[in-house]
């Protein structure tokens, strides 16, 4: 096995997704040498288009406001719209009535190229990448994480040390799988269909850049991103006992379920499909630690949450950014234990903890927002908040409330690991 040529770094980063590319970027401007391995070639294709307005804090930190807004990749964004079974939709929830920051107006975006701005925004600040490069196992060393067996492009292992080596490796869970620190949430198992259309409708005016959530029978829905060059993404969320009832072919279960929902199907009447199908299933999880010595979780590496509120980016780009802030003060310090990152993952953790159950009202079926804000109309705007992604505030009232309606998750357990809870944390 090559040694690297002896090279080491300050961080090594699997994965050059939103987290990862936050994470490296944001700590290569601290001085530090970072090193972002990726196993796929670049740009890739991802799902998650939709971004909501706290998106905009992490990409000012990122200094990508401007690049963003001045892209042909995106269409802007200033709400996200209800559409009833009946094809009625609500009063969209227009953010710049509830915030006039500059964050209440946000983006659809085209991933791949967005991804690709996030890393060339890395690499500009001194990041090392290397592409088809994939992580195939932690060094361990005394307990401690000291950086990845690699195997490059020919497939040769390749040692490469690093004094903290941050996973964000997404849904490929490098490290939850390694530890089996991987916890199914057992309430939300849906599936996900969903493909590309080239001419379909768009709401005018300032609508025409609205996220749409279109609901179906059993609590499932559609979703509806408006892109550039004339491109809508469409896919649909709902049980796999649902979906899966009659048949197991995507085409037929999608065009199924578009003929049961007028708006969409009256949206989509006017375009054509570009694409075939793609499909994905059980995806909500989260590990039970965001740390180990030597090691940090972010971004799906730590935890993926059903999409309806497309918290999947921001989620990423924050704890990318708030790891980052952690890494270089556990660095500074010359303490890379587990116990340096309790905070980093105590605030993570009440901030998808605060998501999840709003999610968790959304699907219980004797829970509706109208019955909700009838009773608690001062609850608007907390909800609203969280739909945002103004995640650093206590809930508890608000879901409390809420427990009146519908069945809201106690937290996940999270904490260190027992080994270094025990030996590494202050008593």
């Amino acid at each position: 096995m090559s040694r690297g040529h002896g090279e080491s770094w300050d961080v090594i980063v699997i994965g050059a997704g939103p987290a990862g590319t936050a994470a490296g970027a944001m700590l290569a401007e601290k001085g530090r040498r970072v090193l972002v391995l990726e196993k796929e070639k670049l740009p890739r294709y991802h799902i998650g288009e939709s971004l909501i307005p706290f998106c905009w804090f992490p990409l000012q930190r990122l200094g990508l406001l401007e690049k963003l807004d001045a892209a042909s990749f995106q269409v802007r964004k200033y709400s996200v719209q209800f559409i009833g079974l009946d094809g009625v939709r609500s009063k969209p929830f227009y953010f710049f009535e509830h915030s006039a920051h500059d964050s209440s107006r946000t983006w659809q975006v085209v991933r791949a190229d967005f991804d690709r701005m996030l890393v060339d925004n890395a690499v500009e600040k001194g990041v090392e990448l290397r592409t088809e490069t994939a992580a195939r196992d932690l060094i361990v060393e005394d307990g401690v994480v000291r950086g990845v067996v690699a195997a490059d492009r020919g497939g040769t292992p390749v040692e490469l040390r690093a004094r903290v080596t941050v996973d964000a490796s997404g849904r490929d869970i490098f490290s939850q799988s390694k530890y089996h620190w991987r916890k199914p949430d057992e309430i939300l198992h849906k599936a996900a269909i969903w493909t590309y259309y080239r001419g379909a409708l768009r709401d005018p005016g300032i609508d025409e850049g609205a996220t749409t959530i279109a609901y179906v029978p059993e609590k499932g829905w559609f979703w509806y991103i408006p892109l550039p060059e004339d491109l809508v993404s469409v896919g649909v969320v709902a049980e796999k006992s649902y979906l899966y009832k009659q048949s197991r072919d995507p085409e037929t279960i999608f065009d199924r379920e578009v003929e049961l929902q007028p708006w969409i199907k009256a949206h989509l009447q006017a375009g054509r499909r570009i694409e075939g199908f793609k499909v994905t299933g059980d995806y909500c999880y989260r590990s039970q630690h965001c740390a180990t010595d030597g090691l940090v979780l972010v971004g799906d590496a730590f935890a993926f949450l059903d999409p309806v509120f497309s918290s999947g980016v921001f989620l990423a780009l924050h704890s990318g950014v708030m790891a980052a802030d952690a890494v270089d003060a556990a660095l500074r310090e010359g303490d890379v234990s587990a116990g340096r990152f309790r905070e980093y993952g105590r605030r993570l953790c009440r901030n998808v903890e605060a998501m999840r159950c709003l999610v968790y009202a959304f699907y219980d079926p004797e829970f509706s927002f109208a019955d909700f804000f009838q009773k608690y109309p001062q609850m608007r705007s907390n909800v609203t908040d969280c739909l945002m992604g103004d995640l650093d505030r206590d809930f508890d009232p608000m879901f409390r409330a809420m427990a009146e309606f519908a069945r809201i998750p106690e937290p996940l357990p999270h904490g260190l690991p027992a080994a270094t809870a025990a030996t590494r944390l202050p008593r």
